[in-house]
């Protein structure tokens, strides 16, 4: 296969990660979380003490942070100074964290050329919230996926209970409200769909038919 790059944005619960693997692997080409990267920011941030109403705290730190990508078994394992953090980073408090630090233009020029450079060197599937608009302005294909609240608040809770770390739905439901509202007035790249990208609802009950519809997209963008 040519070099590829595939951009696929949206809000939390829409499916990004799930569906972007499945098309990885029906397609032969790497999965790239970039939210994990973000997230193992936010885990640090929480590691320091420093709280999500003071998050700029973190900024003077930024230097104490060693953060590799590996992939493994065909997976991707964020590692911090040495360390894979491993699913805790996925807990609902560094949701909140993830979004926090990734409104800080600092951080978000740390991680960027990580971001790009993988890119450079693989045909990737990147998901995040400003792939298709920063990260990879002139990706082949630009997706912005979308669910109803209440579909990815479900998607969400399953998800935790999965991983050992239940949470109500209406917590859940009401910090990605949350969530969502803070990714898309941040100042630094908000969480907006690139002007080119195809929108795609991904409220499908079946993830076989909501992954065989993204494929059916993607192959004919």
């Amino acid at each position: 296969m040519s070099h590829i790059q595939i951009a696929i944005d949206g809000p939390s619960g829409a499916g990004k990660s799930s569906l972007s693997k499945a098309v990885a692997k029906a397609m032969g080409i790497i999965y790239v979380d970039t939210g994990a990267l973000y997230r193992t920011v936010g885990y640090f941030a929480r590691s320091k003490g420093i709280t999500l109403d003071n998050i700029s705290a973190l900024v003077p730190h930024l230097g104490e942070l060693n953060i590799e990508v590996r992939y493994e078994n065909e997976v991707q394992c964020v590692y911090l100074n040495g360390e894979n953090l491993g699913d805790r980073i996925r807990e609902n408090e560094i949701s909140m964290y993830a979004s926090k630090v990734s409104a800080i233009p600092e951080v978000r020029a740390f991680l960027l050329d990580t971001q790009k450079d993988i890119a450079r060197k693989n045909s990737v599937i990147m998901d995040g919230r400003d792939i298709g608009t920063v990260i990879l302005p002139d990706a082949d294909v630009k997706i912005f996926l979308t669910a109803s609240n209440e579909v990815r608040a479900r998607r969400r809770v399953k998800e935790l209970e999965e991983k050992g770390m239940p949470a109500s739905y209406e917590e859940v439901l009401s910090d990605m409200i949350k969530r969502d509202e803070q990714d898309r007035s941040r100042d630094i790249a908000p969480a907006i769909a690139a002007p080119d990208a195809i929108h795609f609802d991904n409220s499908y009950e079946g993830f076989d038919e909501a992954l065989e519809a993204l494929l059916t997209v993607i192959r004919n963008a």
